[in-house]
């Protein structure tokens, strides 16, 4: 099962069923909870949540009270509620009548046909939306699936709005693209530095989920990234100061939820110390007790106090914290004794993707969803199979492993974020909605505003930098071209060198890869003699890589070589040749449309290293600190 996200190109003229595109009749905006209980009144008219949204205020809630939700969970049978607890994964652009593609891939994975299908068999309390599963080709069509999902589960006996969730960190990890609007990412915030800018990708970005019925952002990650190693958090931490990333955690906390969208700090207790991916194995973290307190724990106290409205596990062991061996998103100690108990937290905990390696290692399939609501997790997210996944829970409470009391723990949650969100009233959303609110002109310049102050100069040679269009007015676009981001322009030696040009140079591009051959090398070295200037994309450049042995053979033509790191800042340490290097943290377009103007000199430099640059020859000492970044 994928969990990457590789966009997907909007078709045009989609044959949208006419019930979706505009959404389901709403007869009365009569509340869901009411509609349960068999009341037919009608709710009070007020400012839609929609509207509220639309003119940046915070976004009303229903805010029921614990005794009408219990009395609501009272009345739901088991297996109604043994579905609450779990956010499925489907394929399709359409609930009922997605492509025939994807019925084969719902089919073969989840036993069904349609997201519709899904819902009914298995009464989900949530649907989580990735590219690569066609559920995002563009705003409209997001915002049509999203109503068609939640009135196929209105439609069904005492049917409750689900939680529409996806991964919208922005940088590197979007899952919904242009023409939404697309932010720098967490790294490139830390950068940046300021509160102010993250709290606004927050309430910015959240409005655009909303408008198209998403409502449960897996965002802000949370991990504090010391090591730089990292293969899966890396420039989707803020970075390596415990006190900064918190402060930029909660301030982005504080913008999604302003805007009606449940934030969720991830991966709990840190994933920022790890050289092990835990979608393909079982990361360790050493760190003792003390270390996590004042390192990993610092930026989730900060969620909390926040009032962050959910919370992620992560698949890796802690023996610190829990001797057992096991996962912390299976780990009682972890989950209940410290998130609940000793840091107080009363909100939704959601495990990350359960067909990840790091929580499959030690347990089967059968039996990680039962361990994790033992415990202390509410929802169980994107289970590999949700027959046996599904079944198990079940079996468990019928069996009296579980409680139907603690299953009913769990719900309540649940149902009490639902409630704060609005989703009770009114899960619906609406084209107009859509057109006023995602991609607009306001929030797209914002977000160049907000990239301008990420972009960091690490070296800078005798002045190289602003180029002239003047001296060097042809330049040479080169470097790695990893798959775009999100519905961006890409691929981002094109972006790169169309930025260039209208920033008035000659620019061309030539895309050599993340692993250069020698014919492309020499492709490469033979065109920049021709050029006034080369700018190199770099993506992750190692001592032994033909990346490092592409930048060097350019530097070895005399023509000045301007690198830009386009994922990790800590390339720039494997090249001392280059006349400068500035770090991008990510391949997006806002980003690199922000170091073409820092390039051409159209803005300063504003960004500082979030994470500090160890030297190559010597990993113990630090080429450049936290907080270094030139100006000029």
């Amino acid at each position: 099962m994928r969990d990457s996200s590789t966009g997907s190109t909007a078709r045009p003229n989609d044959p949208y069923r006419p019930s979706e595109r505009s959404g389901p009749p709403r007869p009365s905006r009569r509340t869901v909870l009411a509609a349960t209980a068999g009341v037919t009144g009608a709710l009070a008219t007020g400012t839609t949540a929609s509207a509220a949204q639309a003119a940046g205020t915070t976004v009303p809630a229903d805010r029921h009270d614990d005794r009408q939700l219990r009395a609501l969970i009272s009345r739901m049978t088991l297996e109604e509620k043994v579905g609450q607890v779990f956010v499925s994964r489907v394929y399709g652009h359409s609930a009922t009548a997605p492509d025939q593609a994807d019925i084969d891939a719902n089919l073969k994975e989840l036993g069904i046909r349609t997201a519709a299908e899904l819902i009914a068999k298995y009464r989900v309390g949530g649907i989580i939306y990735f590219a690569w599963a066609h559920n995002t080709r563009d705003p409209h069509q997001i915002a049509a699936l999203s109503n068609g999902l939640q009135k196929a589960s209105l439609d069904q006996p005492g049917g409750l709005p689900l939680l529409v969730s996806t991964d919208q960190e922005h940088g590197i990890v979007a899952r919904v693209g242009k023409p939404a609007t697309l932010f720098p990412g967490a790294m490139a915030l830390g950068a940046g530095g300021s509160r102010s800018d993250a709290r606004t990708v927050g309430r910015i970005g959240g409005a655009e989920l909303h408008a198209i019925g998403i409502r449960q952002d897996y965002s802000p990650v949370s991990d504090v990234n010391v090591n730089p190693a990292n293969p899966v958090i890396g420039v989707r931490s803020f970075g390596a100061d415990p006190d900064a990333v918190a402060g930029l955690v909660a301030a982005e906390v504080k913008g999604y939820q302003s805007s009606g969208v449940a934030a969720t700090a991830k991966h709990f207790p840190g994933h920022g110390d790890t050289a092990v991916d835990s979608h393909f194995g079982f990361p360790v973290i050493t760190h003792s007790r003390e270390v996590w307190e004042t390192l990993d724990a610092v930026p989730f106290r900060a969620a909390i106090r926040a009032g962050i409205d959910s919370i992620m596990t992560a698949h890796i062991m802690v023996p610190a914290l829990d001797p057992a061996g096991d996962p912390a998103t299976l780990s009682h100690p972890i989950l209940t004794g410290i998130l609940r108990e000793e840091l107080g937290y009363d909100g939704v905990v959601v495990t990350d993707a359960l067909g990840m390696e790091g929580v499959r290692t030690k347990y089967g399939d059968d039996r990680v969803p039962v361990l994790a609501l033992k415990a202390g997790v509410d929802q169980l997210l994107n289970p590999p199979s949700m027959e046996v996944a599904w079944n198990a829970v079940l079996n468990a409470v019928r069996g009296g492993e579980l409680t139907e009391a603690r299953l009913d723990e769990s719900i309540l949650r649940i149902l009490r974020l639902k409630s704060k969100l609005g989703l009770l009233s009114d899960p619906y959303v609406s084209d107009a909605g859509v057109d006023r609110v995602v991609g607009i002109p306001a929030h797209l310049k914002e977000a160049d505003r907000i990239a301008e102050r990420t972009t960091t100069l690490l070296v800078n040679k005798e002045g190289l930098l602003p180029l002239s269009r003047r001296r060097t007015p042809k330049v040479l676009v080169v470097g790695a071209d990893p798959a775009s981001p999100s519905l961006s322009d890409g691929p981002p030696t094109t972006v790169l060198a169309g930025a260039l040009t209208e920033l008035g140079f000659t620019a061309t591009a030539l895309s050599t890869g993340t692993a250069p051959s020698s014919a492309t090398i020499a492709k490469a070295v033979a065109a920049a003699k021709d050029a006034d200037a080369v700018v190199v994309g770099t993506y992750n450049v190692t001592a032994a890589g033909s990346q490092k042995t592409l930048v060097d053979q350019l530097v070895a033509t005399g023509v000045p070589v301007i690198a830009v790191a386009i994922r990790n800042p800590y390339d720039v340490a494997q090249l001392p040749g280059v006349g400068a290097c500035l770090a991008a943290y990510s391949w997006t377009d806002v980003e690199l449309r922000a170091a073409a103007r820092v390039i051409a000199g159209r803005v300063r430099p504003r960004g500082e290293l979030p994470v500090p640059v160890q030297r190559a020859d010597d990993p113990t000492k630090e080429l450049y600190p936290i907080g270094y970044g030139l100006r000029f």
